[in-house]
């Protein structure tokens, strides 16, 4: 995949169901040891080569706006000369080489729709996309030339979320063995970080209306058409979902065990 690639990243979302730590912010800011989700993703995807962005946002649009406008003001020391027509002097921070195009995608619009309005951004032979709440040790460089050796239009991640609820392995009536803890499901199931051809934002999202769901037509028809790979992932990944998978995620960084951190 060429460096400049864009990563599209789904930040409409309200995180409705994450009320104690997002209801007065979009989801795709809630933090992890005090840096919003949606930066995180970012680092991943320029640990890897890229740092072309383009946001998809929807809910409280202008906290994610106006948190990257003041990214440097938030981590550096500097002198502010009042006197001097506000005139700053930054005098350390990190300084990222990111490019970011912020996109209003609509308030109540479907993942699918959002996509779709990104379209005149979109100006390579390809995309890689992923949605702005959930972290992992995908390997983007294998997902990106799983993609393009696939030569299908669309390549989704496969993953093994945990599952919440205890196990049971039954034989008859009987069980044989409970499991206590959380473990992984064996099966796969979408796990976000897709790479795309350009042409599925014209061939599969075609609609105008805000009510295209990525995960039903466009990418059931694309599975129909015999264009969707799946790239498997047997690593870490997790999605913020609910209040227990945010405590889950800071718990991780507070104690330096975040998988996902390779910066």
């Amino acid at each position: 995949m060429h460096p400049d690639t864009p990563v599209v990243i789904l930040c409409g979302g309200q995180g409705t169901r994450i009320r104690e730590a997002s209801e007065s912010l979009p989801k795709a800011m809630v933090e992890i040891g005090g840096l919003p989700i949606a930066w995180h993703i970012m680092k991943i995807y320029r640990q890897a080569g890229y740092r072309r962005f383009i946001l998809c946002l929807g809910y409280k649009s202008w906290a994610i706006k106006e948190y990257f406008l003041d990214y440097r003001s938030r981590s550096a020391d500097f002198t502010l000369s009042m006197a001097d027509k506000h005139r700053i002097d930054f005098h350390n921070g990190v300084d990222e080489d990111w490019e970011i195009t912020f996109a209003e995608t609509g308030l109540e619009a479907a993942t699918g729709s959002r996509v779709r309005k990104i379209a005149p951004y979109v100006d390579t032979e390809h995309f890689l996309l992923t949605y702005g709440d959930g972290v992992a040790t995908v390997d983007i460089d294998a997902l990106g030339a799983a993609h393009e050796a696939s030569g299908r239009i669309g390549t989704v991640t496969g993953v093994h979320p945990t599952s919440k609820f205890g196990e049971m392995h039954v034989e008859g009536e009987r069980v044989v063995e409970f499991n206590e803890k959380p473990t992984q499901v064996t099966g796969f199931v979408s796990g976000g970080f897709f790479a795309f051809r350009r042409e599925f934002l014209d061939d599969y999202l075609g609609s105008e209306s805000d009510d295209v769901w990525l995960e039903h037509e466009p990418l059931q028809k694309l599975a129909r058409d015999g264009q969707l790979n799946v790239h498997r992932h047997d690593g870490f990944w997790c999605a913020m979902d609910t209040y227990k998978d945010f405590q889950y995620l800071n718990g991780l960084w507070s104690a330096g065990k975040a998988p996902w951190r390779t910066w």
